[in-house]
């Protein structure tokens, strides 16, 4: 008998096991899918997210579930063209500023995005009837209305909401192309106040919601010596007056807002500060107690939830590319960006068939100041990158491999110099570049490969290399994968070419291969 009772109970625990890993589990994006602004459409649910200095910006992206992503689109190819920082131009640079927090919206068959840059001064909303193909309306307001959140209330007055521990609120013209200035007033003097006198980053990252009659403002506010917390404030009229409360403070999962699902389930949307791989979305469950969302399972972030469980990012998120493209065509699939403003002129994936062809762009002797470098998500909670180049085309002092990108970044590439070639491995620390290990390369074809492992944040990358595509060897050492606020933004896989000496030379990259294990 004792004997059947102990089969019985490893039985319920392997079935209790088997259950949970068919459900979704946090993050539910191990990505840098930072400030997130999510809304649902009947039953599918579409995303924004940031995306700062990188090509094209604000990206869209789509799900059935809550879990499973797609970028269906972008907001823009490029914020503005003729600016030497997002250019890289002129010793010039738009690291961590570009586009910054979005507000993604919905009203009467059209769908709106909003960001605001830094860099520019001003304010962004983009509008479309298809969301998916469709051509974003460009509307420029010419003030940056920091972490703003968009808002169309009952009565048809469109709202907008911005600010950093004091929250401002104003009235959009019914064609978005101006604020109506008289209607410019403070809605919260001191958003933070619930967390605290001893405050370290002011409230900010608005999202403003109406719930069955009542506003509910979301912000972020992070206390000294604490974490990240969610603030939420409430209120009967958009005039207030508002009520607030600490609405979550665990793991430092924070900033976003609330969604819920067509039976009736509602979650927060929220992300992570993880490290190298960078700012990752969590989802908490929300139960509505005396008027009030209340956050997580016993105010704690669960590790599964009642959803359908992650496929993986690969291919929504992140994907391999073979290059191969149907005859004339130059596109390039949606999970790449450019880093900054690319040069169509210098890059393509036809003039020569299954094969993405970078010409040198810049004169330059350093990678973050390199045109045309083409990028994707690294991702958790391991994952390595493959490429293979062709080299034969390269010009005395150019230079191209693969990277892992940050400020701290790391590479491995083929040198041209002194009429021979080498292979090289540079390393970045504090902003200092550092050849660690250069070896000579007399063939025409080099495989490169990089890894990273943010298990834990343990942060580390490493790069190979291959003649043949089947034997890999290690080149220079481990480096740290920091994540600096100078950059804002996860590390990335890159492709690059850049020349030191003259322009004119190029690489063939055959092809970019992904996967989630090192």
């Amino acid at each position: 008998m004792k004997k059947i009772y102990i089969l019985l109970a490893v039985f319920i625990i392997f079935s209790k096991s088997d259950a949970q890993d068919k459900k979704a589990q946090n993050p539910v994006i191990f990505a840098d899918v930072p400030d997130l602004s999510i809304i649902r459409v009947g039953n599918e649910y579409y995303m924004s997210s940031t995306t700062m200095h990188m090509n094209p910006g604000v990206p869209i992206m789509k799900s059935k579930d809550l879990v499973n992503w797609k970028i269906i689109n972008y907001a823009y190819q490029t914020l503005e063209d003729d600016n030497d920082q997002l250019n890289l131009e002129n010793n010039k640079n738009d690291y961590g500023r570009g586009s910054w927090a979005s507000s993604l919206r919905y009203q009467n068959g059209t769908y709106y995005v909003s960001t605001f840059s830094g860099t520019t001064g001003k304010t962004y909303i983009f509008s479309t009837k298809d969301i998916e193909k469709g051509n974003w309306k460009r509307t420029v307001l010419n003030t940056s209305y920091h972490d703003h959140s968009i808002f169309f209330d009952d009565d048809g007055k469109i709202h907008i909401v911005w600010g950093a521990g004091k929250i401002e609120i104003a009235e959009l013209a019914s064609d978005l192309t101006n604020i109506k200035s008289e209607t410019k007033k403070v809605l919260i003097e001191n958003a933070s106040s619930p967390a605290g006198s001893n405050i370290m980053l002011q409230s900010e990252g608005s999202q403003l919601f109406k719930i069955e009659g009542k506003y509910y403002l979301f912000n972020i506010v992070w206390p000294k010596d604490g974490m990240r917390t969610v603030v939420i404030h409430r209120a009967d009229k958009i005039t207030g007056p508002w009520e607030g409360r600490i609405g979550f403070q665990d793991l430092g999962v924070a900033q976003g807002g609330l969604i819920d699902t067509p039976d009736g389930k509602w979650f927060s949307y929220l992300f992570r500060d993880y490290g190298g791989v960078g700012r990752i979305p969590y989802l908490v469950p929300v139960k509505w107690v005396d008027g009030w969302p209340v956050l997580g399972e016993n105010n704690k972030v669960p590790q599964y939830l009642d959803l359908p469980e992650s496929k993986g990012l690969i291919p929504g998120l992140v994907d391999s590319d073979d290059f191969n493209r149907k005859k004339g065509y130059q596109d390039l699939p949606l999970v790449w960006q450019w880093n900054h403003n690319p040069d169509n002129s210098l890059w393509s994936v036809k003039e020569r068939k299954g094969y993405l062809r970078l010409k040198t762009a810049s004169i330059t002797n350093t990678l973050t100041q390199a045109k045309n470098t083409l990028t994707q998500r690294t991702f958790g909670p391991e994952c390595s990158a493959t490429t293979v180049l062709e080299v034969s085309k390269m010009k005395e002092g150019d230079f191209a491999g693969l990277t892992l990108f940050q400020k701290d970044f790391g590479l491995a590439g083929i040198k041209a110099e002194n009429g021979s070639k080498r292979i090289v491995m540079i390393e970045t620390v504090d902003g200092t570049s550092r050849e660690i290990q250069s070896l000579p390369f007399s063939g025409n074809k080099i495989y490169f490969k990089a890894t990273c492992n943010f298990k834990d944040k343990t942060d580390l990358g490493q790069f190979y290399y291959s003649l043949d595509g089947k034997k890999w060897i290690g080149i220079g050492n481990a480096i740290k994968l920091p994540y600096t606020l100078p950059h804002f933004m996860g590390y990335r896989f890159g492709l690059f070419n850049y020349a030191e000496k003259d322009l004119g030379g190029y690489v063939d990259f055959d092809y970019f291969r992904l996967e989630n294990k090192i």
